[in-house]
């Protein structure tokens, strides 16, 4: 009995595909392995939740830049829209946003001083933006960023002439 071996059929060679597709399941399979291995060595760490992490916020102090008592006076208004708000249609509202004029007139010691401040508030909107009258230029205003603007040239312009 003569036996006779067959030799196997010569396979055909991969395309380019299927060697990607191998590639890819040996890659699947060694990611999960050593995926494993980290879940198993790093069982043992315990983990504490991070701190809570808070922004330290500035002391407030009440710091005026301005040495001159008009620049002052237009710098304490400045704040106080920026404190309690911006009115634009009145002296004040409801929720207690102040106009330009009513926050000089809360801040002003004097009814001469804070004419004095009126004008050179005026004086600064008008170098800049037309307008006749302090209320009638607030009225226009969409937002309190040009009115703090022009509370800011205005305490600039009595810093400069020394009021």
């Amino acid at each position: 009995m003569t036996t006779t071996i067959l030799a196997p059929a010569p396979t055909p060679p991969l395309d380019l595909d299927d060697r990607l597709a191998l590639a890819s399941l040996a890659m699947d399979e060694r990611l999960t392995t050593a995926g494993l291995a980290v879940d198993i060595n790093s069982a043992h760490i315990a983990i504490d939740p991070l701190p809570e992490i808070t922004i330290p916020q500035p002391p407030a102090t009440d710091f005026c830049p301005y040495q001159t008592p008009l620049a002052a006076l237009l710098h304490r208004a400045c704040i106080r829209i920026e404190t309690d708000g911006w009115c634009h249609n009145a002296l004040f509202d409801e929720t207690g946003a102040v106009c330009p004029i009513r926050a000089i007139r809360l801040e002003a010691d004097s009814r001469s001083q804070a004419d004095d401040a009126c004008h050179l508030l005026l004086e600064a909107i008008q170098r800049h933006w037309q307008a006749e009258t302090i209320p009638s230029w607030n009225a226009q205003q969409n937002s309190s960023a040009p009115v703090l603007l022009a509370f800011d040239r205005a305490a600039e312009l009595a810093h400069n002439r020394n009021l």
